[in-house]
Formats: C-alpha cells, structure tokens, sequence
C-alpha cells in the first residue's frame, strides 16, 4: 500500500517538474534558410553550453498548432523566432536568426532580463585570466 502511494507521488511529482522548467523554444518552418543557419552553426553546441542547460531548446512547427502546455504572449511570424518560456508562459522572445554572434549577444540579454539564469558567473568563467 505505502509503495503505490509513494510511486503516485513520485509520478505526480515527475509530470509537474516540466510544467516549470525553463526552455527556449525555437518556432521553425520547413524551408527556413535562417533556421538551417541556426542549426549548422548553433544547434550542436547549444545543448553544451551553460545557457543551454539552463533553458533546453524545444522545437515547434510554426504551421502546427501551438502546443497545448504553452502560451505566448502574440504570434510568431518570422522563423526562426526563440521564446523563453518559464512554466510555458512567454518571458522574452528572439525574432530571427542574424549569425552566431548576434544570436548569442541576443540571448545574453533575453535571459538577464527574463529569467534567474546567473550570467555573471558564466562571464566569470569565460573571462580570460590576465
């Protein structure tokens, strides 16, 4: 009996913890020269990267019908559009894809505004010592 109660509670547990993960959710389309841009150039190294694994990137279909587990703020119209979501709701939005750079700069500025990601310390280890 304790055992099926605990497993319950363990189960209930595992399908809350997604509801208030953090993610960037990438808006793609087929045919998106700005997406396959992004994908050569970032979407290998993205999951390495403190940013990251702070906010895994989750990919929808901008034709498809908006997942039932998020909710922006407005619509998505240019691909590649990145959304930092918090719990599934909107934070902060990324629209298009300007080179690795730009796309970095970018989120930098998207998750000190839009979430409780700590960019200092990741500077702090990307700064070079003197």
């Amino acid at each position: 009996m304790l055992t099926k109660f605990l497993a319950s509670i363990a189960a209930l547990i595992v399908s809350i913890l997604p509801a208030f993960a953090t993610e960037l959710v990438m808006v793609e389309q087929d045919g998106c020269a700005y997406c396959a841009r992004w994908d050569a150039e970032i979407s290998e190294i993205y999951p390495k990267t403190p940013e990251g694994k702070f906010a895994p990137l989750r990919r929808v279909d901008l034709r498809a019908p908006l997942p039932e587990d998020l909710t922006f703020k407005g619509p998505v119209i240019f691909t590649p559009t990145f959304v930092l979501v918090e719990g599934g709701i909107e934070q902060g939005r990324i629209e298009g894809y300007a080179g690795d750079e730009m796309f970095w700069a970018m989120l930098t500025i998207t998750l000190r505004d839009h979430s409780n990601f700590d960019i200092e310390a990741v500077q702090a280890t990307h700064t070079p010592k003197p």
